[in-house]
């Protein structure tokens, strides 16, 4: 299907929470509490919503939080905060540092997703101008050591998800307005590193990603007004409209998984266009007619 085909039949998302979040990202539904996370980075946020009474929660964190996950303790995430990675207790708000990332490097954490052997995978993105591609590609295994990917170094990385077998990882380094792929082993090899799809349209750049259960990728394509999915094979099979410039992460959940979150951005907004989007930042859901999977939980634990 051609994008203007997609474009023709394409969905259109609805606010769900008016969160105005600076800069919205991580997306990530847990199906055994019913709840959906997302994360204002700008704002040094967490932020949860409980599809059961739609009451939002939020938490302050003491530095920018750019991605998390799940783990086996419903209690606890684990953060992927600006400069480390940490444990955090929802329920206690104390926060246990694991491991410091790229130390004296001036980038921070941006994107990460769970392995399907509930691996923490994560890439960084460099915060200085002009953009250079400095930054890493990650792994926090069950041990809690951490481990560079051998892959390209990124300026901005993003879209980082797999595959329903777990055998393909998807990652972008967003400026270049292509998605990757690779072989991805259950030890955690790499190999055949090739280009998985490239944007078609003039706007918007690769954000994050998320797979459903047919194996087809949904991507939030930021300043393009969309989320696209492309099958397996790389090619374009639908679009969802999001009412706003700036979508950033995306998660399949609802009862069914067959309900489409996207959270977004307000950061770098005129007046003028906020007047136009007022709401930007927030984030938007859509039911469509697939299925996700159940997010990967990270299976490393706390040290004693």
């Amino acid at each position: 299907m051609s994008a203007n085909e997609g474009a023709s039949n394409e969905a259109v998302a609805e606010l769900l929470v008016h969160s105005k979040c600076a800069l919205g990202e991580g997306a990530t539904w847990c199906a055994r509490s019913g709840r959906l996370y997302w994360v204002d980075i700008s704002n040094q946020r967490l932020a949860r919503y409980d599809a059961r009474d739609g009451k939002p929660m939020t938490w302050a964190l003491p530095e920018r939080v750019a991605c998390f996950a799940l783990c086996e303790d419903e209690r606890t995430l684990l953060l992927g905060l600006a400069s480390r990675l940490a444990f955090f207790d929802l329920e206690t708000g104390a926060i246990e540092t694991i491991v410091e990332v790229e130390q004296g490097v001036p980038t921070r954490l941006n994107d990460g997703r769970c392995d399907r052997q509930g691996r923490f995978v994560f890439g960084t993105k460099y915060e200085a101008t002009p953009r250079q591609a400095i930054g890493g590609f990650y792994r926090l295994n069950h041990d809690l050591t951490l481990e560079r990917l051998p892959l390209p170094a990124p300026a901005i990385s993003n879209s980082i998800a797999f595959s329903p077998d777990g055998s393909t990882m998807y990652y972008c380094d967003s400026p270049t307005r292509e998605i990757r792929a690779c072989d991805y082993g259950a030890d955690g090899t790499i190999a055949n590193e090739r280009t998985f799809a490239a944007l078609a349209d003039d706007t918007g750049v690769p954000d994050g990603s998320t797979v459903d259960a047919e194996g087809g990728l949904w991507n939030a394509q930021w300043g393009g007004e969309r989320v696209v999915r492309y099958g397996a094979d790389g090619v374009e099979t639908e679009r969802v409209r999001i009412p706003t410039a700036q979508p950033s992460c995306v998660t399949l959940g609802g009862a069914l998984l067959d309900t489409l979150y996207v959270t977004s951005a307000r950061e770098d907004m005129e007046e003028e266009a906020l007047a136009r989007e007022p709401h930007a930042g927030g984030v938007f859901s859509v039911r469509i007619g697939r299925r996700g999977l159940e997010e990967p939980r990270f299976q490393g634990r706390r040290r004693a």
